[in-house]
């Protein structure tokens, strides 16, 4: 099968501490040392390196599983058994259904039918790591945590790994993130998620998969994430871009947090609105269109955030189909940047408030 093709020390009196180029302090925010967590191989992200799609439509998934798309499928089948124990370089199947309103974790859902051989993963206990001070409401996984997932997921090395959900890959794409900044590179996101393997009239499995746990040594620190100082740092001299919807950048509502507004100086920039109805990315133009008109080229270093370290993992994959790679994440996001009363907060349609 052929796989789809991150100075204390006092002055002396008299001396004058150089100014920094907001755009450099940005730039190092986003890709420098202090922003990217520690790989334990030595080796950290290499942008020079080639990137693996980060997407795969329906009708490729649906051969590269032996099924059938289309008239010829039946959806009232039940799916064909699927091997849980891989040979090395197949697929897993992620089911990352659950709800970003709060209305549960997908997982009954899941039992009732599920793409086959899926395997179903909790973004809240797995996906995400203990809530401490200033962290968010979904901090990133401690490392060997996401690495015990994954091989309880049934991982091994150079497997293809497919994530979902049924909600346009907001979800899913946080395991995407995820799996990438573990150092597993051949990982994508199935476009259109549930609702276009349905729409194919390809099969579900229903009941829960276990597979045998796999054998993956998980690399921590591939993707290029920012604090909150980092954040700052790159809304003054770069591009800082808010995933979240319109009303919740501009402090109309805020369902979630106790706090209303946006991070100083960042651009609004909702991340569903690339996802066209029919749950699909929209055509790359068009998204590489949106971010040309809030500024993002390739010499500006950029970072997102979005309510808490979720839908912007989802900014993430979307600039990353489009040919952008790179781009920082704010794991903590508005819910971790209101925590510290200091920080400032800014409301309105501007950037810097109204």
């Amino acid at each position: 099968m052929q796989t789809p093709g991150p100075d204390t020390s006092p002055r002396r009196e008299g001396s004058r501490e150089p100014v920094e180029d907001p755009a450099e302090r940005a730039a190092r925010a986003a890709v420098g040392p202090a922003a990217v967590e520690p790989d334990p191989s030595g080796d950290g992200p290499d942008p020079a390196a080639a990137e693996p799609p980060s997407l795969v439509a329906v009708d490729v998934l649906a051969r590269w599983l032996g099924l059938a798309a289309g008239p010829d499928a039946d959806a009232g089948q039940p799916a064909p058994a699927f091997d849980a124990r891989k040979d090395p370089g197949r697929l897993v199947l992620l089911d990352v259904r659950y709800s970003m309103a709060g209305g549960g974790s997908g997982h009954e859902e899941y039992l009732h039918g599920h793409l086959p051989g899926a395997v179903f993963v909790s973004l809240p206990n797995q996906l995400a790591g203990h809530a401490g001070p200033r962290q968010g409401r979904h901090p990133l996984p401690a490392p060997d945590q996401f690495a015990e997932s994954v091989r309880l997921w049934g991982v091994d090395d150079g497997d293809t790994v497919v994530v979902y959900d049924d909600d346009r890959g907001l979800a899913a794409a946080r395991a995407w993130w995820l799996l990438r900044h573990a150092g597993i590179r051949d990982s994508v996101l199935l476009d259109g998620g549930l609702g276009a393997w349905r729409e194919a009239g390809l099969p579900l499995q229903p009941g829960e998969v276990i597979p045998v746990p796999g054998t993956a040594r998980p690399s921590w620190g591939r993707m290029p994430v920012v604090d909150s100082a980092g954040a700052e740092a790159i809304a003054a001299g770069g591009l800082l871009l808010d995933a979240r919807a319109a009303e919740r950048y501009c402090g109309e509502v805020e369902p979630l947090d106790p706090v209303a507004g946006h991070i100083p100086g960042a651009r609004s920039l909702p991340t569903a609105e690339s996802v066209g109805p029919d749950g699909r990315l929209r055509p790359v133009d068009e998204i590489a269109a949106r971010f040309e008109a809030v500024g993002l080229t390739d010499d500006v270093p950029a970072a997102v955030y979005c309510g808490s370290g979720v839908t912007a993992a989802h900014q993430i994959l979307t600039l990353a189909a489009a040919g952008r790679h790179g781009v920082a994440l704010y794991p903590g996001s508005w819910s971790a940047w209101i925590q510290d009363p200091d920080n400032p907060v800014a409301t309105g349609p501007e950037p810097g408030g109204r």
